[in-house]
């Protein structure tokens, strides 16, 4: 099994390279979605939340309203590592699970948006990072995802800069520019991995 770190700024692209290299045939470990999973209703990750932050982070339905706590952890780092000490290790948990699941040959792609900021590089065999610069991750953030200008800024200025995640990078994807770059560094990006993973069995 070839164990790979994916990461990269919010806004630069890192799902859309997740999942191509699922199209691939990777096996993909979203932390994000995993991140959802264990905050989900009725789950003891949600009760623990609401009772560190306030149950009026529960919306009508009895989900987390991810945007509201995202606004109150992003701008305060003792706020932030109070939640990641709680979902962290339910996360650990279930990427636990699922790559016990995997097959022996597989690639693992494991997609950390915060796998610089967590110091979790060395816990990988192989790390890409997915680089895009400032005004490009804004200008996505803006656009797609309907952020404030100030909103986009101060998440991006939460994130380790690029320069630390380029730091710890085995590959690099850039995608700074057009999506119709990406497949080609998509495709040897795959064969690096596909590479890597023969000459480890």
């Amino acid at each position: 099994m070839l164990t790979v770190g994916l990461t990269g700024g919010i806004g630069s692209g890192k799902s859309e390279v997740a999942r191509r290299l699922a199209d691939h045939g990777a096996l993909v470990i979203d932390a994000d979605a995993l991140a959802r999973e264990v905050v989900a209703p009725g789950t003891p990750g949600l009760t623990a939340v609401l009772d560190a932050f306030g149950p009026d982070l529960a919306g009508p339905d009895g989900s987390l309203d991810r945007e509201r706590l995202g606004e109150i952890v992003f701008a305060d780092p003792e706020l932030r590592a109070r939640l990641e000490a709680i979902v962290h290790p339910l996360v650990g948990a279930r990427v636990a699970a699922l790559t016990g699941a995997a097959p022996a040959d597989a690639i693992v792609v494991h997609d950390v948006p915060l796998l610089v900021e967590a110091g979790l590089a060395r816990n990988y065999d192989f790390v890409v990072v997915v680089a895009a610069g400032v005004e490009t991750q804004v200008r996505r953030l803006t656009e797609i995802r309907g952020m404030t200008e100030s909103a986009a800024r101060s998440r991006i200025t939460a994130q380790a800069p690029l320069d630390a995640k380029l730091a710890v990078a085995d590959f690099i994807v850039d995608n700074d520019g057009p999506l119709a770059h990406l497949p080609a560094q998509v495709e040897l990006l795959w064969s690096r991995l596909s590479e890597r993973a023969a000459s480890a069995r």
